[in-house]
């Protein structure tokens, strides 16, 4: 009887969870959309407190609402970006992210993130003119890992590649791998789009050399390894 009045007891608290969960989010995205608002209320609070009972306590919340300030700016709705992201609502993502009216006053490892995030939905919307501009804009802000600089470096490689430019996708793609890749599925595309940029250069020696490398990789993506086994048929052509 113990153990079913407890476990009942349990089981009602784990009804609540989705509950307090969806209350956390909701505060959350009240603190974040009206930061401002609340930092002048704070302000008003301040002034009344100094004014009507001490200014001792009156700091308190004009340092709140100095903190609202500047996270208004400084910090944006990208705390609330990723859980859109997380959910596979990119378009909730991208409403989200037109919330930034300022983005050059993001922090500036908050504003590289910004830039990466806005040149992949522009990538999604087929924009690359408009993703490599926001890419560019993220490497010159800093990219807090060296790892995420050689995904920026890969993706502008590959928006060089699509546009004809195959010089300027070829120094990209040698930074990336250069700088390094956040997995072997990467490494390999770099050395794909390599290999076929040499192919069109007919620079047939470098294009086995980096397709060795692309296989060496042992990619596990299917789209990676489709593209290995179709471009093994045509390099297995290639004289020499």
């Amino acid at each position: 009887m113990i153990i079913t009045v407890i476990s009942a007891g349990w089981l009602n608290n784990i009804s609540l969870l989705p509950n307090l969960v969806n209350m956390n989010m909701n505060l959350r995205r009240f603190l974040v959309f009206y930061r401002l608002p609340l930092a002048a209320l704070l302000i008003a609070l301040g002034f009344w407190l100094g004014f009507s009972v001490t200014w001792w306590i009156a700091w308190l919340p004009f340092l709140i609402a100095l903190i609202m300030i500047a996270a208004y700016f400084m910090v944006g709705p990208m705390s609330l970006i990723q859980g859109y992201i997380e959910a596979g609502d990119m378009e909730g993502a991208r409403k989200m992210m037109e919330k930034v009216k300022f983005p050059n006053m993001l922090y500036k490892p908050i504003r590289s993130s910004y830039y990466m995030l806005r040149a992949n939905l522009s990538t999604m919307d087929d924009n690359l003119d408009k993703a490599e501009e926001d890419l560019k804009r993220g490497l010159e802000a800093g990219l807090p890992e060296k790892e995420f600089e050689g995904t920026a470096y890969l993706q502008l490689g590959s928006i060089a590649y699509k546009k004809g430019n195959t010089k300027e996708a070829l120094e990209h793609l040698r930074k990336a791998v250069k700088i390094g890749l956040p997995d072997k599925d990467n490494e390999a595309t770099a050395y794909l789009q390599l290999s076929s940029i040499c192919i069109q250069r007919r620079d047939f020696k470098s294009a086995k050399i980096y397709f060795n490398k692309a296989k060496a990789c042992k990619a596990t993506n299917k789209q990676v390894v489709d593209q290995i086994n179709e471009m093994s048929k045509y390099i297995a052509r290639i004289p020499g």
